[in-house]
C-alpha cells in the first residue's frame, strides 16, 4: 500500500508540475518587453499555422501553449485572417483575443502616401474615432517642439533616435491600410504605423544610409519633399538626384511643398509673398533642407531619396497635368516656367 500511495502521490506531483507549466505558459507572457510587431494570418490558415508563425515571430514561448488554449476553449475554428498588433508582452488569451477579434469586428482605414498628420488627425475624426487633437498628444503638432507628449516611442523604435531634439513624429506615419480593433487606442494606432515604418527600412538601407553619412531623419526629410513633388518612381529618383546635388553645392531647394506645409493650404500654387515667409521649414529661405519632413512619405519616395539618380539635370517643375518638366540651367527652367505656369 505504501509503494501505491508513493506511485499515486508521485503521479499528483507530475501532473501538478505539467499544470503549472502550461499554466505558466499560457498565462504568464514571453517577455516584458512592449515592442509590438504586425502579426499577420492569412486566409485559410489553421491553428497549427498561425501557432507555428507566433512561435517563429517570438511573441509566445512554445506553440503548443497556444494549441492548447484554444483547443481548451473550443475555439480554433474561430481564429480570422487579418493584420494584428502584437507583443511578446501580451499572453495567450491576450495574443487569442485579438485574432478571435478578425476582420469583421475592426475598422479600415487607409491613411494615402503624403498626407501629413493634419490629414490623418482630420480623417480619424471624420470616421469618428478620435478627436483632432488626440493624434497630437502622441506626434507632435506640425512645426511645434515635440515638448510635451504622452508617450515617446524612440525606447522602441531605434529609426527615430536620430531625430533633432523635440522632433515630432511626421514622416513616419507610414502610409498604408490598416485594419483597427474597435477598443485600439490612438497610441496603439500609432504604434503600428511606426511598427510598419520599420519593416520598410532594411539591413541594406540602413547601411546604405550610414555609408552616405546621412541619418534616417535626413532621408525621410528628403522623402518627404520627393512624395509632394512628383508622381512616378523614374521622376522621383531624378527629382532626389537633383535635390541632394543642390544641397551639395549650397543651393535652395526652393520646393514650393515645403511653403505649402507651411501655409497648410491646399494648393500648389504659392505667392511671392509666401516664400518669404520666415520659417525653418521655407526651403526658399533657407538652405539645405527643411527643419523636418512635411508629410508621410511612401516606400517608393523613402527608397528614391537613399537611391537618387545623378543627372545633367538642376531644375524640375510639375505641370497641372501632373508631368515632370527637368531643365539643366536657369535659362531652360524659366522657358519652361513660362511655357507650363501660365
Amino acid at each position: 500500500m505504501k509503494t501505491y500511495a508513493k506511485i499515486i502521490i508521485g503521479f499528483l506531483l507530475v501532473a501538478a508540475c505539467l499544470l503549472f507549466f502550461a499554466w505558466q505558459g499560457i498565462y504568464l507572457a514571453k517577455s516584458t518587453e512592449t515592442q509590438y510587431k504586425v502579426f499577420v494570418v492569412e486566409k485559410g490558415q489553421g491553428l497549427f499555422q498561425i501557432a507555428s508563425n507566433l512561435e517563429e515571430q517570438d511573441l509566445i514561448k512554445n506553440k503548443i501553449f497556444f494549441e492548447i488554449y484554444l483547443t481548451w476553449q473550443q475555439k480554433s475554428r474561430l481564429l480570422q485572417a487579418g493584420k494584428y498588433l502584437l507583443s511578446a508582452s501580451m499572453s495567450v488569451p491576450e495574443i487569442a483575443a485579438e485574432i478571435l477579434r478578425g476582420k469583421s469586428n475592426q475598422e479600415k482605414i487607409t491613411i494615402i502616401e503624403g498626407w501629413d498628420s493634419r490629414d490623418i488627425a482630420q480623417y480619424l475624426e471624420n470616421k469618428e474615432m478620435f478627436q483632432y487633437y488626440e493624434l497630437f498628444e502622441f506626434t507632435g503638432f506640425p512645426m511645434r517642439d515635440y515638448t510635451e507628449y504622452k508617450e515617446d516611442f524612440s525606447s522602441e523604435f531605434n529609426f527615430l533616435q536620430d531625430r533633432p531634439k523635440n522632433a515630432g513624429l511626421e514622416g513616419y506615419l507610414f502610409p498604408d491600410t490598416y485594419y483597427l480593433s474597435n477598443e485600439m487606442s490612438i497610441e496603439n494606432i500609432i504604434r503600428m504605423m511606426l511598427v510598419n515604418f520599420d519593416s520598410k527600412l532594411t539591413a541594406d538601407t540602413r547601411q546604405e544610409i550610414e555609408k552616405q553619412n546621412k541619418t534616417i531623419f535626413d532621408i525621410v526629410t528628403m522623402a518627404s519633399i520627393i512624395e509632394k513633388e512628383v508622381r512616378t518612381q523614374e521622376d522621383k529618383r531624378l527629382v532626389s538626384g537633383i535635390l541632394w546635388k543642390r544641397i551639395e553645392n549650397n543651393m535652395p531647394l526652393q520646393s514650393c511643398a515645403t511653403v505649402v506645409y507651411i501655409t497648410n493650404q491646399k494648393t500648389t500654387k504659392i505667392s511671392i509673398q509666401d516664400t518669404k515667409i520666415d520659417s525653418p521649414y521655407n526651403t526658399y529661405k533657407y538652405r539645405g533642407l527643411p527643419a523636418g519632413p512635411i508629410c508621410n512619405p511612401g516606400e517608393e519616395s523613402i527608397l528614391a531619396a537613399i537611391y537618387p539618380e545623378d543627372s545633367a539635370f538642376w531644375y524640375h517643375l510639375s505641370t497641372p497635368e501632373g508631368e515632370t518638366i527637368f531643365s539643366r540651367n536657369l535659362e531652360e527652367h524659366n522657358i519652361a516656367k513660362a511655357k507650363y505656369l501660365k
